[in-house]
């Protein structure tokens, strides 16, 4: 018998989730609206609302949990990567809780965790399985041969996949966050009506920079001819971004399952609720035979939950730490 408590604040949400016995029996998501007046996260700010945050999360989550404290066998927590300062409070709240009940602490890879989130729900993924994690900091693809023996096959060698998506935005002049904005455009855009410069890298790796140079160069370009462009051609214009960036994502994998022979391909990270890459990835499976694994929408972007369930499988291996961890804002794969 075991009941986790996860604490994740590596950006600017402050989550809480409760693992019982493998399965997740809360997941709450406090966000931050705060950041939208500076069109992105500040993390001065980020961290001073996460202390306001996290003790109502933890109290929410336990009352939906239907749990005590003293029910709790372990803490898990994010020790990175991300945000230092918000690192630090859920590390530094993690640690005390578990040293006030007397309990394991558990720390947890952000990256590790939005892959294992796979392993939340039905179906589950067979090892081994290639895994896109595409957010708006990392884009990498992921030979996972078992719970936490993961290598990176693939990754950008410059931005994220994204941070195109949200630059893209700001480009549009969308408020933030605005890769949800561009998603919602382009299911009533023509994702042919224009074409971006791709990189042309040989190996599995990503390059976004260029495609972000590509955008902004013809925008100005039409918004020379006509001031009134993007108002007038919107929907298209971000039909035509998300379908470049997907055909980017999705022609790499499709060359790492034919390099590692495997048909078992799953996505995670924030841009995994992307309806257009869900919606591409599923067409792409049908047609070559894959068996495609793609998280609820609640654990796609960053939460509690998927630190929960990557704690469990740490928790049933006794893979614990002592009081001396640290967050780390750069941590190992």
């Amino acid at each position: 018998m075991s009941v986790i408590l996860a604490i994740e604040s590596s950006c600017d949400d402050t989550s809480v989730a409760i693992c019982n016995n493998g399965k997740i029996t809360a997941n709450v998501i406090a966000n931050q609206t705060i950041h939208e007046n500076y069109g992105g996260v500040i993390p001065e700010l980020a961290s001073r609302v996460h202390q306001q945050n996290i003790v109502p999360t933890i109290e929410q989550a336990l009352k939906n949990a239907q749990v005590t404290k003293q029910d709790i066998s372990a803490v898990a927590f994010t020790q990175g990567p991300g945000l230092l300062g918000s690192l630090l409070v859920g590390v530094s709240f993690a640690k005390s809780f578990a040293l006030a009940l007397n309990i394991p602490l558990i720390s947890v890879n952000h990256m590790h965790a939005h892959i294992l989130a796979h392993f939340i729900d039905d179906p589950k993924p067979n090892f081994p399985f290639l895994c896109l994690t595409v957010s708006g900091g990392h884009t990498q693809i992921v030979l996972v041969k078992h719970y936490f023996d993961m290598e990176i096959v693939g990754e950008t060698l410059d931005d994220a996949a994204g941070e195109a998506f949200d630059k893209t935005a700001k480009i549009l002049q969308l408020p933030y966050p605005g890769g949800p904005l561009i998603d919602k455009h382009a299911k009533n855009g023509n994702p042919l009506a224009y074409k971006f410069a791709e990189p042309q890298i040989a190996d599995l790796n990503f390059s976004f920079s260029g495609f972000k140079t590509s955008i902004l160069y013809f925008i100005r370009k039409q918004e020379k001819e006509n001031p009134n462009f993007i108002a007038e051609n919107l929907d298209d214009i971000c039909a035509s971004v998300q379908h470049s960036i997907v055909q980017i994502l999705l022609n790499k994998v499709k060359k790492a399952a034919k390099q590692f022979n495997i048909n078992e391909i799953a996505i995670a990270g924030g841009v995994s609720a992307n309806s257009g890459l869900r919606d591409s990835l599923q067409q792409t499976a049908n047609d070559l035979g894959w068996k495609v694994y793609i998280p609820a929408f609640q654990y796609c972007t960053d939460n509690a939950g998927m630190i929960a369930i990557a704690g469990y499988q740490k928790f049933l291996t006794k893979d614990f730490v002592g009081q001396e961890v640290s967050p780390k804002a750069r941590m190992e794969f």
